[in-house]
């Protein structure tokens, strides 16, 4: 489904619709987007980091391992895996009587106190930092690392299981095998290809602004320019190939991310960068288990000044105006409330087209804000449905 879903944005891409989407996206959202990104990448660091804790009582436990939830049920078979619950389920700040909290919070004030200083390097001194002291207070984490399951070796010894598995009996051949499934296959294709295209398209614009490839210059000379040549062209089709790529090698999405901003909020602003992220990782197979060392308490306090930098979107919309204001609003807010990119475009998008034909401005809506629309509504009862 990967491969499928890449070759679908090949097509996208290399046609140019996506380009038109992310044009015909109004500006004011296209901020509320970006600094929608920021705040769903800063919720991910403060979730992370152990800063708040949810609380769910019985009555508002509607699921357990995706199954209707007995409350007289005291076992579950394999185990208890999930839970769902209503918006009842109410958030509340940590203790911070845990090591994990205590340590992402040390790792916050350092990050802070060196960015306030101007001191070059402030994340990446705040991850080793944390890193150094979390090894300290648990120096058994270094007794555990284990050579033998990770490593060089291990990753090729995957390759024979999962290289090609898109193409073989368990992948596309399966999909298409039972003709009484089509429908739900394609229902399927369609939710998963929808949430990529608008999760990669968010991400890219918010990214995309803070980076500098993604400027009215570039989104006007789309029109003028042929092939891939503009920086967003070349961006985006880099995008679609890693898709398709990663699928063949056993992946999931090969994308843009959102957690790309750590690495732009520290300079880096062209492709050279993503040359030398790539031979990081390269370079991380020989020292996996030493990497894999880093706790989230590290990592998260990064996520979280990324996020706060980014927010300063906010300030391009005129909350002032209701009009520009409601779609703004939940097109960034409910990136965080859904914990998905893609759901919070989908809010801005409806709302947006909402307001347009209540004030008898239908006619200002693009008319691929309208399709995107009425797909987002689609998946949705396709969701309901499913």
């Amino acid at each position: 489904m990967v491969f499928i879903c890449g070759l679908f944005n090949v097509f996208i891409t290399v046609t140019k619709f996506r380009q038109l989407i992310i044009k015909a996206i109004p500006e004011s959202l296209q901020h509320a987007i970006g600094a929608g990104i920021g705040l769903f990448v800063a919720y991910i660091g403060v979730k992370n980091a152990g800063f708040i804790n949810f609380t769910t009582e019985a009555a508002n436990i509607t699921a357990v391992n995706n199954q209707a939830f007995d409350a007289t049920q005291t076992t579950f078979e394999g185990g208890l895996q999930t839970i769902n619950s209503t918006g009842a389920t109410l958030p509340s700040i940590s203790a911070f009587t845990d090591q994990t909290s205590l340590l992402a919070l040390f790792g916050l004030l350092l990050i802070i106190i060196l960015l306030l200083k101007n001191v070059k390097g402030a994340i990446l001194i705040g991850i080793i930092a944390v890193t150094a002291v979390h090894l300290v207070l648990n120096p058994e984490a270094l007794a555990a690392v284990n050579f033998d399951q990770s490593g060089l070796g291990a990753s090729f010894a995957e390759l024979g299981t999962t290289f090609g598995a898109a193409f073989g009996q368990e992948g596309i051949i399966s999909l298409f095998s039972d003709p009484s499934r089509y429908p739900l296959v394609i229902m399927t294709i369609f939710a998963f290809s929808l949430s990529d295209v608008f999760d990669t398209i968010g991400t890219f614009i918010g990214t995309g602004r803070a980076s500098g490839i993604f400027t009215k210059e570039d989104i006007d000379n789309m029109d003028k320019s042929s092939g891939m040549s503009t920086k967003l062209d070349k961006a985006l089709f880099g995008d679609v190939v890693g898709t398709s790529l990663g699928a063949i090698f056993g992946t999931s999405n090969t994308t843009v991310y959102a957690e790309s901003t750590v690495g732009i909020s520290l300079g880096g602003r062209t492709g050279l960068t993503s040359v030398f992220i790539a031979i990081a990782f390269f370079l991380s197979i020989f020292i996996a288990p030493f990497v894999g060392l880093v706790p989230s308490a590290a990592t998260a306090p990064a996520l979280i000044i990324v996020g706060i930098m980014m927010m300063s979107a906010l300030k391009e919309i005129d909350w002032s105006s209701i009009e520009v204001a409601v779609p703004a609003f939940f097109a960034s807010v409910f990136m965080a409330y859904a914990y998905s990119i893609s759901y919070g475009i989908a809010a801005g998008f409806i709302t947006y087209v909402i307001v347009k034909v209540a004030l008898g401005k239908a006619k200002e809506v693009h008319p691929i804000i309208w399709v995107s629309s009425f797909l987002f509504l689609l998946n949705f009862i396709i969701l309901a449905v499913l």
